[in-house]
């Protein structure tokens, strides 16, 4: 029997799974849409569709360095015990190897993954593992000198925060300081040349408004603007932050003292900007009870 466009689309919009595993069911079963969804369940890839809507915002991120290209990866899952399987760490440590080739999340979904590419293999899991899983994003870092380091570690090179520091001059030591400082203090960016200029806008603009409740003439405001602007950059900005190991100096100075110049960084925290909705223990009971 022909499998058509419009059966391929059918199948996949009642069962929600992936174009070509929709069309080899079809072609497996000869046409019989009730065989073919049967034939999807059989394989898993109708129940990882159905969690398809579920949040994923708990997981890992992991980091890797191979000469002086270093990659941050997040695979997200639904529960934080999912982090702690190792058949699912095992996945993510060989996403992070595949993603040293490419340079985008959608180049790495496709990247292949022990002939299989990175989506597909996540599906299988998923209907192994039983939660939704994707991946997230991630971070490429290159520089003379690329150090990594990993914050609350489940398993090497991965945990909650993945952080890369490229550098030049300076050495491992003072690497996975600064990194450690970054996973800490979450800079938003190495400079003030780096720093988003509509985010400096929007604080100067609360910082005036600030001010000006107070009542104080335009001319001493603009004059406070500046000082509280100036902190707003130091504590921003890598650089310019008081280094978490000796607070005496910044970033920048602690690094000079040992021979390093930063020439980027990346921090890459799981979950990071997902909103997760909560739901109270009542609303959860009645829910349940409703079926």
């Amino acid at each position: 029997m022909a499998i058509t466009a419009a059966m391929v689309k059918e199948l996949r919009e009642s069962t929600g799974a992936g174009m070509m595993d929709a069309k080899k069911a079809l072609v497996e079963n000869n046409g019989d849409m009730e065989a073919a969804v049967d034939w999807l369940r059989t394989k898993g890839l109708a129940k990882a569709a159905k969690k398809s809507g579920r949040t994923a915002a708990e997981g890992l991120v992991a980091v890797i360095v191979e000469g002086n290209k270093g990659v941050a990866v997040e695979v997200n899952s639904e529960t934080d015990f999912v982090g702690k399987n190792a058949e699912f760490q095992e996945m993510v440590g060989g996403i992070a190897k595949a993603a040293l080739g490419v340079s985008d999340v959608e180049a790495l979904k496709a990247a292949d993954m022990g002939g299989k590419t990175v989506a597909e293999t996540i599906t299988d899991k998923i209907a192994t593992i039983g939660e939704n899983m994707s991946v997230r994003r991630m971070a490429v870092l290159e520089g003379e000198t690329v150090v990594s380091y990993v914050h609350n570690a489940a398993a090497a090179g991965m945990g909650k925060i993945g952080v890369l520091v490229a550098m030049t001059g300076g050495d491992a030591a003072i690497g996975k300081q600064i990194a450690m400082h970054i996973a800490a203090a979450n800079p938003a960016a190495l400079s003030e040349a780096d720093m988003d200029a509509a985010v400096v806008e929007k604080e100067k603009q609360v910082q005036m408004d600030i001010a000006r409740e107070s009542g104080k003439p335009e001319q001493v405001i603009e004059k406070m603007i500046v000082g509280r602007m100036k902190k707003f950059v130091a504590e921003s900005t890598l650089l310019n932050q008081q280094f978490v190991v000796n607070p005496d100096l910044t970033v920048e100075a602690a690094a000079k003292e040992a021979g390093a110049t930063i020439t980027g960084f990346a921090r890459v925290e799981v979950g990071e900007g997902i909103e997760v909705e909560k739901e109270d223990f009542a609303a959860e009971v009645a829910k349940a009870a409703q079926g």
